[in-house]
């Protein structure tokens, strides 16, 4: 019998999940299929006991559930807990276990790019769940210093307590940092004009010129706007695909409990961009 595997959200018309999965799927040898499932809040919770009753293997989670679904799961992971948002669902004969894979993903996306954090100091843009699994990853891996900025300052001091924390109109303030890192939507595909919410949010060259690397979450243009202007000036870039990737195949080695060789992640990171790019 064909596993099955899914990803559950809102609105997930623009994913590239299932393509991602199927692909995995084929390089490790395993008859699956991957499927993509919209549904309301209201519906949450009932979500996971039917999935189980479904027989499912394992589904991803995405926006805006992360956090609301972790009342109806058996256990959370380490790693998950403390980022405090899962993004992953291993249904167990006798239990359901939650991972946050984003975590993960990060790691092998600073890997693949040769980028060194130990020690270092970094900028976080957004408080939101990306954020949470980016901060968490670089506090793990000895960061120095880590700052945010983000539209709700009373809320991300909520969530970020003791952090420093800018609204955007104050990051001329910021001085010589190493890294920045955008955890925000702002510059994805099909939103509108992008060039301009960029430049409301205080990002161009002469805040740009302050850091050595700018790592964009962002997948889907390639190259954002923020990123065009790093490598505009000489900064290294990284985009968020290979991390969406990396954490496609974390959730399939949970799956099925198997190791999945880097040189997969790297032979699927291609075919999706190629597919992006055409």
């Amino acid at each position: 019998m064909m596993d099955k595997f899914a990803l559950i959200g809102e609105k997930l018309s623009h994913t590239f999940s299932p393509f991602i999965h199927e692909e995995i799927l084929n390089y490790i040898g395993i008859d699956g299929k991957y499927e993509v499932l919209e549904f309301a809040k209201d519906y949450l919770p009932n979500i996971v006991n039917d999935l189980k009753y479904q027989l499912y293997r394992g589904v991803n989670v995405t926006i805006p559930y992360k956090t609301d679904i972790i009342p109806y799961l058996d256990e959370i992971s380490p790693e998950a807990q403390k980022i405090g948002a899962i993004n992953t669902i291993n249904f167990l004969p006798n239990k359901i276990i939650a991972y946050n894979t984003d975590y993960f993903g990060f790691g092998k996306l600073l890997n693949f790019n040769k980028i060194n954090i130990k020690d270092k100091t970094a900028l976080i843009l957004g408080t939101g769940g990306a954020s949470r699994a980016v901060s968490r990853y670089l506090e793990d891996n000895h960061i120095k210093t880590i700052k945010f900025a983000s539209t709700n300052i009373e809320y991300a001091k909520s969530k970020y307590y003791g952090y420093e924390i800018y609204n955007y109109n104050e990051l001329n303030a910021i001085e010589k940092t190493d890294i920045v890192v955008n955890c925000t939507p702002v510059g994805m595909y099909g939103t509108v004009k992008t060039d301009m919410d960029i430049f409301n949010m205080q990002i161009d060259k002469s805040f740009l010129i302050k850091f050595d690397i700018a790592i964009d979450l962002i997948y889907n243009p390639l190259e954002t706007v923020f990123l065009k202007q790093a490598r505009e000036l000489g900064i290294k870039t990284a985009n968020g695909l290979y991390m969406l990737v990396a954490q496609a195949v974390k959730s399939q080695e949970i799956w099925n409990n198997v190791i999945i060789d880097d040189s997969v992640i790297d032979k699927v990171n291609n075919l999706i961009e190629n597919k992006i790019r055409n």
